[in-house]
């Protein structure tokens, strides 16, 4: 069947023809915005029989906005009869032919089969999606589990550890992101960071003239260095490991 006007079908499944092309094919004299008006006079509903579209359309003058609109086939159907001209006779014969072809138990199997295909191709994409995502956050909850369960005071090598690293890598790592800065022979927090509750520092008494300064970190810090280092690509050694395929 030739396409005597283009039609399209939307996402619910309706066969829709555009206003100003139906318009054109009668070969109607009368503007159409005053034409199209006086049709939705015979009872048709927008948003139910048709739909209001704008479009961009190239002018003398620039760009000027053209208004249209989507049809169902119903309504083009009678606006076609109502014409009373050979141009609508032959238009609501091509709709009803391509309703009647549009209903065959054919085309009805055919578009099943379509629907059925891209809801399989759906539900296959949000599962890979899902899985991706559960084993995304797996490795980063499995460290943090680790963390959580330890309540205890850390030294630097033991988070060091964690990443493969040494103590003196990881303190001049958290110095190069600008955590952290060495007084003497002790690792200092920036000021900024000392109220945070990231580390304990304690003096152990040696004798009367000599003591020692200890730095260790808690599990709150533990965890700040583990984001701070996700962001710059360095993850535990546990989730490198989750990770290998």
């Amino acid at each position: 069947m030739n396409e005597l006007i283009r039609t399209h079908e939307n996402e619910n499944g309706h066969i829709l023809v555009s206003g100003r092309e139906l318009h054109e094919f009668l070969e109607v004299r009368t503007e159409y915005r005053k034409w199209f008006g006086r049709m939705t006079e015979y009872g048709f509903e927008e948003n139910v029989d048709f739909l209001r579209v704008t479009q961009k359309c190239p002018t003398l003058g620039g760009v000027q906005e053209q208004v249209d609109h989507q049809i169902k086939i119903d309504m083009a159907k009678e606006i076609a009869m109502i014409q009373r001209t050979e141009k609508g006779k032959q238009a609501r014969q091509y709709f009803l032919e391509l309703e009647r072809r549009w209903n065959s138990p054919e085309m009805v199997i055919k578009r099943a089969h379509e629907f059925l295909e891209q809801r399989v191709k759906a539900l296959t994409t949000d599962n890979l999606v899902l899985s991706q995502q559960v084993n995304e956050l797996q490795p980063k909850a499995s460290y943090y589990d680790m963390v959580l369960q330890n309540k205890s005071l850390l030294s630097v090598s033991k988070i060091a550890k964690d990443y493969g690293m040494s103590a003196r890598a990881l303190n001049s790592k958290l110095h190069e992101l600008g955590i952290q800065y060495k007084q003497g022979d002790i690792w200092l927090m920036y000021a900024k960071y000392q109220d945070k509750g990231y580390t304990q520092t304690t003096t152990h008494v040696i004798d009367a003239e000599n003591s020692k300064v200890s730095t260790k970190w808690t599990q709150k810090g533990r965890l700040f260095i583990y984001d701070l280092l996700k962001q710059e690509g360095i993850y535990p050694v546990i989730e490198r490991e989750s990770q290998v395929v």
